[in-house]
């Protein structure tokens, strides 16, 4: 496994190492003892979630408040998604900056996601399955988020606007400013 800090320190895109021949593959897509030592602290992962979208479903960008705050590990099983995660530690040095990754069940390529950022995410194929590992039970109470296309995040979401599909709840959400 390659592990490599994104833009934003906390964020980690990981490269399994595929083992393939002519009958298929094999990868681990999870060694906790080497995910610890590369980040330097433990976490302790609780659940695993799936959700599976089609083409030009944007979801997010969610996060949860104090003592709800959840870090995650993300992924693509099937298709192809573009990744977004933004700092809104406001202690942090990159409080308000963005990374873009694209996940695919091609590259295999994996993000972790700490405890203060928002994650969302827009489904680039014709379908994806989307899974995430999480480290903090979800509490819909403390569920929060920023409108995908606040003009202060400037983020770029690759499909044009009127391919996008959002649900009520995230096409209502609050600016960055609003945090």
């Amino acid at each position: 496994m390659l592990f490599e800090r994104l833009e934003i320190s906390d964020i980690i895109l990981i490269e399994p190492t595929i083992h393939g021949d002519e009958r298929g593959y094999f990868l681990e897509t999870f060694r906790q003892d080497l995910f610890e030592d590369f980040i330097g602290k433990k976490v302790n992962f609780i659940q695993d979630n799936e959700s599976k979208s089609n083409k030009g479903v944007l979801r997010g960008l969610h996060y949860q408040l104090p003592p709800y705050e959840q870090a995650k590990l993300v992924r693509v099983i099937k298709g192809s998604v573009l990744d977004v995660v933004v700092d809104i530690r406001k202690s942090s040095p990159t409080f308000g900056n963005s990374v873009t990754v694209e996940l695919s069940d091609k590259n295999k390529h994996q993000l972790f996601i700490p405890r203060g950022c928002a994650h969302g995410f827009v489904v680039l194929s014709h379908e994806a399955i989307f899974a995430y590992k999480v480290d903090n039970i979800y509490k819909p109470e403390f569920e929060k988020g920023i409108i995908f296309n606040d003009k202060a995040l400037n983020i770029n979401w690759i499909l044009p606007k009127n391919e996008l599909r959002l649900s009520d709840k995230d096409q209502e959400l609050c600016g960055f400013k609003e945090l």
